[in-house]
């Protein structure tokens, strides 16, 4: 009897934990403003930092083969 008491206050706690909203985070990157005049530097910025990540797994993963 104790053990379903005990487990039946755990699935209220966590119920309730559900019911909650946590908060969430909003993170936009807002390139379709229209006070943004220069959405093409942000998407260059974007693809050089894709380029270098590139580089650098491409860079290491030739180290790590030998």
């Amino acid at each position: 009897m104790r053990k379903r008491s005990f487990g039946v206050l755990v699935a209220a706690v966590l119920l309730l934990t559900l019911a909650v909203r946590h908060p969430s985070a909003d993170i936009r990157i807002l390139t379709h403003d229209t006070a943004d005049l220069s959405p093409h530097r942000v998407q260059a910025a974007l693809d050089m930092g894709l380029l270098a990540v590139n580089i650098l797994v491409t860079w290491t993963a030739a180290k790590v083969a030998r």
